[in-house]
């Protein structure tokens, strides 16, 4: 069986090197084709139509994650290749996607062609890749800054680091893991839907919380955050919470 291959890095002795190693190692791989420049990768992906890509993670311009997202059904099966980026490892594992430490073993180079074969095989590399995008996702959600209008100007905030925010007499303070809390101007309300996405739950009406920093749920209907903080969870959100905090 031929499997038609493409090899994404932007360092061109990376993927010499990658593509000697499949050359001597991995004689079911077709390489049709190399890309340097990952701006390049969706037109070309979509031209070869490959049932494999090795792609690099860190990239200037765009990562291997941005070139992925650009698909809505990617249906091609990865192999990851990452120096360091624990992050991106954690998003991968968690998809049973293949990925690749630098410099590449030769043994583990292998093993991950021989995994993917099999993959190919069982056309599940949609599932996988799916469950993949919206791993990366949430993890950009998490990453990114939001605008929040204080008494002193505009403040410029990491999502990640907020834990709760808490509505008192229409403002809202947000609270940090790493900084005093702002009082914003703006009700709880604006911040709901500012913050819309799973990992914040309206917990109360006066609270919305970052789930990543739920660090226990207490019988009596409070949850303890990052630093200790206790705050209330409605009467009528707890099973709906509870429910949803068993997969945090």
């Amino acid at each position: 069986m031929s499997i038609k291959t493409i090899l994404i890095d932007d360092e061109p002795k990376a993927i010499a090197i990658l593509k000697n190693k499949i050359e001597r190692l991995c004689p079911d791989l077709e390489i049709v084709a190399t890309i340097e420049k990952p701006s390049l990768a969706f037109d070309i992906i979509n031209e070869l139509q490959p049932q494999l890509i090795f792609i690099d993670i860190a990239m200037p311009g765009m990562s291997g994650f941005d070139v992925l997202e650009q698909f809505k059904k990617p249906q091609f099966e990865i192999i990851f290749a990452t120096a360091f980026d624990q992050y991106a490892l954690d998003a991968i594992k968690q998809c049973a996607i293949g990925y690749l430490v630098k410099p590449i073993d030769n043994e583990d180079l292998v093993e991950a062609v021989t995994n993917a074969t099999t993959n190919i095989d069982q056309k599940n590399a949609l599932v996988k890749n799916t469950q993949l995008l919206e791993n990366i996702n949430q993890e950009n959600f998490q990453k990114k800054k939001i605008v929040i209008p204080s008494t002193d100007g505009l403040e410029f905030v990491k999502v990640k680091s907020i834990t709760h925010c808490e509505g008192v007499d229409g403002y809202t303070k947000i609270h940090f893991t790493n900084r005093k809390p702002i009082l914003s101007s703006s009700s709880i309300g604006h911040f709901k839907k500012l913050l819309s996405h799973p990992d914040f739950y309206h917990i109360h009406k006066s609270y919305v919380a970052n789930t990543n920093h739920i660090i226990k749920y207490l019988n009596d209907g409070y949850v303890v955050l990052t630093g200790e903080t206790t705050i209330p969870v409605a009467r009528a959100k707890r099973a709906e919470f509870l429910e949803k905090f068993r997969s945090i």
